[in-house]
């Protein structure tokens, strides 16, 4: 079985000298049991070395199909799962062994924003305890200053100071992810997760709720591991953009070279298929053959040979490595290495 061709350095922008987080040949492998004796009988390989490095003030969004290994990977990251190889180094300290006690310290400095703003709220609590039980967990406040700290977090997502009295089910689909966004702000993150954060959520609300991510961020410093299937979404609020296909991430690149020329035939197929606002506007159609194949039982070579157009005898046998084509342009594919015509 191949795996990922493990990488030298995670790829980081410029501007990130020392990033907030850093993910060096990161793989998630889930086992499968069979049989009366519950033997182990093969591996899903959800996440297959993947590399990147976040920066103060970021956002990295990573897109791809469902079933790609985007969520699985934002697991991983934030420690809900544990990883099965790889680093992952949170403000300079690796977390990726730490025990749960050890952890514990750790898990104020990240927080994670769910994608189902109705089951990730605990519907018998106030939206005040919900957004007041990390502050106690940690200690970070108590008394009148805990209940002042939690007013004002309310009104910095954009909800009344009089709400915390309300519970999950008085408020909208867009309120209740605020409500989710003021609990991951309570301890004063340095990284949050977000999960597919606006995928549950209208039109309308969706750019309400990433523009208050892009302000926070800019007023916070905050950096951010995005996680989206919707182009439109990453275009707006990305600075860099992680492609995925299979367990692997195929191409990385900042949201203006990815959008205007994409170096990867997946990423192209995938620009491809996004709706366009302006009906005139046409596309040139890159449609790719057959399905995903199965993690469980994942192509040789290139993941993505079996699907490709510009597939050659070498992507049927060999891995190509995740490089840097171009400045801070990240390609996995023989085509686009150096040296190729």
């Amino acid at each position: 079985m191949s795996t990922a061709a493990s990488v030298q350095a995670a790829p980081v922008a410029a501007a990130a000298a020392t990033p907030v987080l850093e993910v060096t040949d990161l793989k998630k492998h889930f086992p499968v049991h069979r049989g009366l004796l519950s033997r182990v009988v093969a591996q899903v390989f959800a996440v297959d070395g993947v590399s990147f490095a976040i920066g103060a003030g970021e956002t990295l969004c990573l897109v791809g199909e469902s079933g790609c290994g985007k969520t699985t990977v934002a697991k991983t990251v934030t420690r809900l799962l544990a990883p099965t190889a790889g680093t992952v180094v949170l403000n300079g300290v690796d977390i990726s062994r730490m025990q749960e006690s050890e952890l514990r310290a750790y898990r104020q400095q990240m927080q994670i924003v769910f994608q189902d703003p109705y089951s990730s709220l605990n519907p018998h609590l106030s939206a005040g305890a919900i957004v007041r039980e990390p502050l106690t967990n940690f200690g970070l406040a108590s008394g009148s200053e805990l209940d002042e700290r939690v007013a004002r977090l309310f009104e910095r997502v954009g909800l009344r100071a009089e709400a915390t009295a309300k519970f999950p089910h008085e408020f909208s689909g867009g309120q209740r992810q605020r409500l989710g966004i003021a609990r991951a702000l309570a301890v004063n993150p340095a990284l949050i997760v977000a999960d597919e954060p606006v995928s549950a959520l209208d039109v309308s609300v969706q750019a309400q709720v990433l523009n208050l991510l892009i302000d926070l961020q800019d007023e916070l410093g905050l950096a951010y591991l995005f996680v989206s299937h919707d182009l439109g979404v990453v275009e707006h609020i990305g600075h860099r953009i992680a492609v995925m296909y299979l367990g692997r991430i195929v191409e990385l690149a900042d949201n203006d070279s990815l959008f205007s020329e994409p170096l990867h035939p997946y990423s192209e197929a995938l620009l491809a298929a996004a709706p366009l606002p302006d009906p005139d506007v046409r596309r040139k159609p890159f449609v790719l053959q057959g399905d995903v194949p199965s993690p469980m039982t994942p192509p040789s070579g290139c993941h993505f040979h079996t699907r490709c157009p510009l597939v050659q005898p070498r992507c049927r046998v060999e891995s190509p490595p995740l490089l840097e084509v171009r400045p801070d342009h990240w390609v996995a594919c023989h085509l686009r290495q150096p040296g190729t015509s």
